[in-house]
């Protein structure tokens, strides 16, 4: 969005990440769509994981309806830079992705089902982009909170990769990995697309089904 180049497809070294600030990014504190908080700490016995699809704004609306889904946020993960701008994250000198931080209830909804969801609404083999948008913060990317987590995102790869060598598509480049630090997005980056149903989405997935049950079939 703030210009394309080949660059801005490698990930910064650490050591060249821009700095950041101290001071956070503190969204409204309700969710657009459901009124319900956007904190996890305000769901106890909850569940959560992070999931980068390519631009967040289509990624968070894929699940902000699923049932046992309690709250869904946008922000950035997986980089180096602490509490960003999107204009920062934008410039490729943060290293982090833009992804959906989904909060949930695991007896309502089992981690394969967003899983599922996540794996067959993206492109997960276009490396350092997703469609049009290029960039290292458009990568694919699960970043989990426990290591039960970790063990069926990875199995759940494993299947998905054999769905999409059937259907002539190269390899998953899906980083998947234990989850980091969580910075929010701005305010209005957050249900973007509820905000402004007219909004750009550029989110599309590849057409092959994922199978369901992926941990226990693996």
């Amino acid at each position: 969005m703030l210009g394309i180049g080949a660059w801005k497809q490698r990930l910064p070294h650490r050591d060249d990440a821009l700095p950041g600030r101290e001071q956070p990014i503190i969204p409204a504190d309700e969710h657009h769509v459901h009124g319900r908080a956007l904190h996890p700490e305000a769901f106890p016995n909850s569940e959560s994981v992070l999931l980068g699809m390519g631009c967040f704004w289509g990624a968070e609306k894929k699940f902000w309806n699923i049932p046992g889904v309690l709250t869904t946020a946008v922000g950035y993960a997986g980089g180096y830079t602490p509490n960003p701008s999107y204009r920062e994250v934008c410039s490729g000198m943060t290293g982090h992705a833009e992804v959906v931080h989904v909060v949930y209830d695991p007896v309502r909804v089992s981690f394969d089902t967003l899983l599922k969801t996540f794996w067959e609404n993206h492109d997960p083999t276009q490396g350092m982009r997703q469609g049009n948008d290029t960039g290292t913060q458009y990568r694919s990317a699960v970043y989990t909170s426990s290591v039960a987590q970790l063990s069926i995102a990875q199995a759940s790869a494993r299947r998905f990769q054999a769905e999409l060598a059937r259907k002539g598509y190269g390899n998953i480049t899906t980083e998947i990995a234990m989850a980091g630090p969580f910075y929010f997005a701005e305010d209005d980056h957050q249900q973007y697309l509820s905000k402004n149903p007219e909004g750009y989405c550029g989110l599309g997935g590849t057409g092959v089904t994922c199978p369901i049950g992926l941990a226990a079939n693996a």
